[in-house]
């Protein structure tokens, strides 16, 4: 009876002031020593914010994740090496802990897990992403097999609003072309009556729909007489291919995969 007294009272310890401290970006009871300015933030994130406003570019930094060696306890205030459980209280500094990041959280239910592959923790659960070798990155599993690969795609800045999208906190969406960016920017973009990708101009969408209102349209609309057998080359951003075709002022289909996405291009008798 007495151990199972003794069990209880730990655990009743270990929970002390779980969800009670931390930032705007994590739940958690313990605030990190920056090995780059030994200055004490609660997260890293809160260390990148402040440095990045810093008046002297030289002096800005961002905090390597791995390098972090101290942590200060919010409960007892005790400094220490990286740990789950202060050395001085016996608090969990953090219900989820990663060794390799030296990251700490409270809040269990994000589905936190350390990926391999990507160096770093992510969130969503590990049940429901996978990582691609090629990409680079830990995609949801409804893409395996069902997306276009591109070396690296992840390490790049968000198209929209440039924010760097590996480590973003912000979800991401992989785009039929296998680019990629920010949720809400992609979001943003389709109410904003913008459609194709940023950076090759394909369509983000499923757009058979709108381009059967154009046939309808181009149906309806009787070009001029002086216009109605002029003819020029296109390239379609969808499938890549160039074509003759009659000109419209409504759109011009491609004749490969009937996509109105495309642009004029010059003919090949043109001299170059």
């Amino acid at each position: 009876m007495a151990m199972e007294v003794s069990v209880s009272e730990n655990e009743r310890q270990e929970d002390i002031g779980k969800l009670e401290y931390g930032c705007e970006h994590y739940k958690r009871r313990c605030k990190i020593r920056a090995p780059c300015c030994n200055k004490v933030f609660t997260c890293r994130h809160c260390h990148n914010a402040v440095m990045s406003m810093l008046d002297n570019p030289k002096e800005q930094h961002e905090i390597v994740r791995t390098e972090v060696k101290q942590v200060i306890c919010s409960v007892c205030d005790a400094e220490q090496q990286v740990t789950q459980k202060c050395t001085n209280c016996g608090v969990n500094m953090g219900e989820y802990f990663c060794g390799v990041c030296k990251f700490y959280d409270d809040d269990i239910s994000k589905g936190q897990f350390h990926c391999n592959g990507c160096g770093i923790c992510r969130v969503g659960g590990r049940e429901n992403f996978f990582h691609c070798q090629k990409c680079g990155s830990c995609y949801a599993t409804s893409l395996i097999d069902n997306h276009i690969c591109l070396e690296n795609s992840m390490q790049n800045n968000c198209p929209v609003c440039y924010e760097y999208l590996f480590d973003s906190l912000r979800q991401t969406s992989v785009m039929k072309c296998g680019h990629t960016m920010h949720m809400d920017c992609f979001a943003e973009m389709t109410e904003h009556n913008k459609y194709t990708c940023p950076m090759c101009s394909k369509s983000m969408h499923d757009m058979s729909s709108v381009w059967q209102r154009m046939d309808e349209e181009i149906e309806a609309t009787v070009m001029p007489e002086e216009y109605r057998d002029t003819k020029i080359w296109i390239l379609c951003n969808d499938c890549n291919t160039e074509s003759e075709v009659r000109f419209h002022i409504i759109g011009l289909k491609c004749s490969q995969c009937q996509s109105y996405n495309t642009r004029k291009v010059a003919s090949p008798e043109s001299p170059q």
